[in-house]
């Protein structure tokens, strides 16, 4: 079976952790831990997040008195998805002897006319006093929003439209190597219309949505969803509170978790599900083998069954 695993950003820095390279070091143990049944099983495609790499990279760019612009959120991105993948890679070198393992740089094309880019969203990087933000919004021509009590970098979201490295990702899958790639979505790139060549731009991608479109033209046979939670939960934080253990992708979209951390991880599973037929699933990293044999965690089947 092959089977595109995304796991969450929490996979290598759990909330509240120092961002120390020791402690991720430490945590992708875990990692490894949780995928390597799998692994002797099944064809894998592992794609991560990248949230607190991201936003530490972006924090000392930005303050950096060497630059006079700091770098670009494409080329940080592109950053964590080789220390991220070098963390993964090595990781499981030591825990499948024999192995081909790949970690593939990859980017996420992009429309330039997304709506997205009009009305940033995506938070990136640390709080800043409400001060200092108005000065960085008008130095910068950066965006915030509040958060908490101060206020926080606010970036474009787009779409994922294409891996643009699939093709590459289905060759190595195909001579038997387990591929690391899309961390933190991609690095989002348009295309020129006319020539077709590539410019990076100042957003990030879902690395959740970029992992259901790269399973689904990867024609996977399951879609794997790994966080912090058991599974999805209705009413989450309510009295009510309950684990929703199947799901149609309609009863996901109409489950009230279009917000939150939840929300893309449901609406990736939906898609994926609505368009290929296969199943996916959301759980918690330490079950991810029990969540593909049907034991744990949240599984997404279609409304119908496909012919």
């Amino acid at each position: 079976m092959r089977i595109v695993v995304a796991l969450g950003g929490n996979a290598l820095l759990h909330r509240g952790e120092r961002p120390d390279a020791a402690v991720q070091e430490a945590n992708v143990d875990r990692v490894t831990t949780a995928l390597a049944a799998l692994a002797h099983e099944h064809e894998i495609v592992i794609t991560h997040g990248n949230g607190p790499q991201l936003g530490l990279l972006a924090a000392e760019s930005a303050a950096d008195p060497a630059l006079s612009v700091p770098y670009p959120l494409d080329l940080l991105g592109a950053q964590t998805q080789g220390m991220i993948g070098s963390l993964l890679a090595r990781s499981l070198h030591d825990a499948l002897p024999g192995r081909r393992i790949a970690v593939l740089v990859t980017h996420t094309l992009v429309r330039a006319d997304d709506p997205a880019f009009d009305h940033p969203a995506k938070f990136v990087g640390q709080v800043y006093p409400p001060d200092v933000a108005s000065s960085l919004a008008a130095g910068r021509g950066w965006h915030f929003a509040a958060h908490g009590t101060g206020r926080r970098r606010v970036v474009p979201s787009p779409e994922p439209e294409r891996v643009c490295e699939t093709d590459i990702v289905h060759e190595l899958l195909t001579g038997g190597t387990l591929v690391i790639c899309a961390g933190g979505g991609g690095v989002p790139v348009t295309a020129d219309r006319d020539t077709g060549a590539l410019t990076g731009v100042e957003a990030v991608v879902d690395k959740d949505l970029t992992a259901a479109l790269l399973a689904e033209d990867l024609e996977a046979d399951f879609l794997l969803i790994l966080t912090d939670v058991p599974c999805v939960y209705s009413g989450y934080r309510t009295p009510g509170q309950r684990p929703l253990l199947g799901a149609t992708p309609g009863e996901l979209r109409g489950g009230g978790f279009t917000g939150g951390p939840m929300g893309p991880k449901a609406e990736a599973a939906a898609r994926f599900v609505e368009r290929t037929g296969g199943p996916a699933a959301i759980g918690a990293l330490d079950a991810a083998y029990e969540i593909v044999h049907g034991r744990s965690g949240t599984l997404v089947r279609p409304d119908l069954p496909v012919e």
